[in-house]
Order: C-alpha cells, then structure tokens, then sequence
C-alpha cells in the first residue's frame, strides 16, 4: 500500500484550466511577427493540457486499484494467500517449545566456555549447560565429555534463570537414567560385572559399577582382605537389589566369586594364595573367591601351629571339597592331595606336583563310593516302592543324589580305612 500511494504522490500536477477552447479552425496564411509568437504559446499550452489529461488518467486508474486493495484487505484479507491462517496456527503448535522443568529437548551446543556450555534449543532464550551437569564423572571441562561446538545432544531442562528467563539444563540426568536402566538389565540377567571399589564404612565398601555407586556389604565379600588393602581395586559383583526410587544398588562379591568358580565341581583342583591365618585354619584366594583351609584338612600328620606350615603370601594347590554357591562359603584340602600322610609337613612340593594325580584318584574312589551307595539304596526296595536312605530312614524310592554330589569333607580318605 505505501508503494502504491508513493507512486500516487509522484503524479500530482497543477490543476488544469477553466477556460474552454476555442473552436474555431486555425488559418492557412502564415502569421505575423506579432502573431506567431503567441501561436507558439497557444501549442506548448495545448500539449501540457494533453500530458496532464493523460497524467490524470492514470492517477485515476491507479486510485481505483488502491480503493480495489483496500477493500479486499479490510473484507477478505487472507484471499488468494495459500498459506492460510490454519497453516499458520499449524505452525505455531508445531515449534512451540514446552519449557517446563524435567521436559526433554534436542539442543546443539554453539559455544562453551569454564563453566559450562551454551545449546540452541529453538526457545525464545539461550540455554545452559552447567559443567556440573554435562556427566556423572568428574571433569574439568565440558569438552572431556565430548560437549563441543556443533554436537547435538538431547537434554533435560532443570531449572529457569528469572532475570533473563534463561533456562538450565542436564545431560547428567539423563546418563543417571541409562545406568539404573543397565544395571536393572544387568540383575535380570543374573551377569557378573567389575566394580572398583571407591570407598569403605564400617558396614562395608563402596564400589563404582556402570557409572552409579553401589555397596558391598561386608557380609557379601568372599575375601578376608580389609577395606583399606581393596581400595583402587577390582572385584567381581554381582546385583542384589537395583532401586532407582531409593537411589539403592547392594551387591554381592560373594555370589559373583561362586558364580566364576561354578565350573569347578567337588574334587577340583585349584590354585590358590593364602590371605591369612587363624588358629582354626588358612584363608585361600582361589580366583577372587575366598576359601576356608581348615587346620586338620592341612595335612593326615596333626598340626599344632599352623604357622609352621603356611604363610600368607604362599601359592599352593587345594581340592576343593564343597561349594556352598548361595552364601558363597567354599571349602579347601590339601590332606587329599599328600601321597603319603604328613608330606605337608615334610615336603610340600611333593604334594604339588602330585596334585592332579592324587585329585583323580580321590575323585574315581568318591564315584565308586557313589554307585556303592546307589546299590545299596537299591537293594532295600520293598513291594512297596519304598527304600532305606543312608541315614536309615525308610521313605519313597528315589535315584537322586545331591546336585553337587557327596561333601568330601564328610568321606574318609583311603588311609583312615
């Protein structure tokens, strides 16, 4: 409209004429001096009336087609238009930005600096991402979290700054999110993982696992080692209780240890690291598990001062005799592994070379002693379908022997018969 009434203004013109023209026809006789001057005058006069009548045409023309426009913006102002006032408002819900606390959004970082960085998320203000908040671990620098220029992340927003109606974010909530989301994942399927351990109370330690800080109850370690002696170190653990709500994560270093020592059966030999000593007996480390030598399982000769015979520190190969999994308790020999009784005592070295040896024999006797007592068990069948257990009991015939076999801390050793 401006441009339409400029060109308006820049056709104006002096008023035209009242006077009427003659219209008598002009004579074919040249003029005189006098009267050709003022015959020059009546043509310029003639040709301005026919460039201001032409001007005046178009001035009206062009005033038609403005009042024309005008009309049709006050009556119809969306008319021909193909972006239409729908379109509009479509577009408008469709960038409209929900700022609310803990709405996530997609932002693309455009510059950082000490404290933080700044993210374009298509809000009407800037956002900011506080060094704080850029990860779960501790760093610097937003750029050791791989927060450049041009890297496009989703956040959280956290909060809003009043005074510029800037708005915080969080990349640090959403990572928390994908740790319990694992480690739920994780206990589901029963997997051992690496905690190292970060910190230690009274109750017990504190290990880092998948990003989040989980407890290690004292109860659930299979090592004798202090707190102090596990710091900076690696355990495997396993997940006993996974609890976002209450910010909750118990782990187990003894359910992991027998799970990594599930493939070693009853009469397995083993290498092992003694951790201490008791009166009642030595401590092994077998793989990061923790086994009980017990004083008379050392050796068929008595021993009065186990220190005579172990130290901690010393390597030295053990059967194992049983494998309580649920509480992670396992039990160790290495009486079954001498050649001769007392060669503990005497020549322990003997007693390692031989140790697989004597570990198959002792096994072939323990299966012989099975299928004796299968027998057995069999041959106090009655019509019934009753049978006589070991213990005496009469009860239903049944062929099963315990999962994990006989405890050999309980079968004599050849020599004691």
């Amino acid at each position: 409209m401006a441009s339409l009434s400029h060109h308006l203004c820049s056709l104006r013109s002096s008023p035209l004429s009242s006077k009427p023209l003659s219209s008598k026809p002009l004579s074919s006789k040249p003029f005189p001096t006098h009267h050709r001057k003022h015959h020059t005058r009546t043509s310029i006069v003639c040709s301005s009336l026919a460039i201001s009548s032409a001007q005046n045409k178009d001035r009206i023309k062009l005033k038609e087609l403005f009042d024309d426009a005008y009309e049709r913006c006050r009556t119809a102002p969306m008319e021909g238009v193909s972006f239409t006032l729908e379109n509009f408002n479509d577009a408008l819900e469709k960038y409209d930005f929900d700022s609310e606390v803990g709405t996530k959004v997609k932002g693309t970082v455009f510059g950082t600096d000490a404290g933080g960085a700044y993210v374009d998320i298509t809000a009407k203000s800037t956002a900011y991402l506080p060094l704080q908040e850029a990860s779960i671990h501790r760093i610097k620098h937003v750029h050791e979290a791989g927060i450049v220029s041009g890297v496009r992340e989703e956040f959280v927003i956290i909060g809003e700054v009043e005074a510029d109606d800037s708005l915080i974010l969080s990349l640090k909530s959403i990572q928390f999110d994908l740790c319990w989301e694992r480690c739920r994942q994780l206990q589901a399927e029963d997997v051992v993982v690496k905690g190292k351990i970060v910190g230690a109370n009274k109750g017990g330690l504190v290990a880092e696992v998948e990003g989040l800080k989980g407890f290690v109850p004292f109860s659930q370690l299979s090592t004798k080692s202090t707190g102090e002696d596990l710091l900076e170190k690696e355990l495997p653990l396993k997940f006993v209780e996974v609890d976002e709500e209450q910010s909750r994560l118990i782990l187990s270093h003894r359910k992991a240890a027998a799970d990594s020592q599930g493939q070693l059966g009853i009469g397995s030999v083993v290498t092992g690291t003694v951790q201490s000593l008791k009166p009642y007996g030595a401590f092994i480390d077998i793989g990061g598990m923790s086994g009980l030598l017990h004083v008379s399982q050392i050796s068929h000769d008595r021993i009065t001062d186990i220190e005579t015979v172990l130290q901690p520190g010393d390597t030295l190969k053990v059967m194992i005799l049983s494998h309580d999994r649920e509480r992670g308790r396992v039990s160790l020999s290495t009486k079954k592994l001498e050649p001769t009784p007392g060669d503990m005592i005497r020549n322990p070295k003997l007693v390692f070379e031989k140790a697989e040896e004597m570990a198959q024999t002792f096994r072939q006797r323990i299966a012989q002693a099975e299928a004796m007592a299968r027998a057995d068990m069999l041959r106090f069948q009655p019509e019934s379908g009753l049978t006589l257990s070991n213990d005496g009991i009469l009860g239903p015939l049944t062929s099963d022997l315990p999962a994990e076999g006989l405890d050999l801390s309980e079968v004599p050793s050849a020599e004691d018969s």
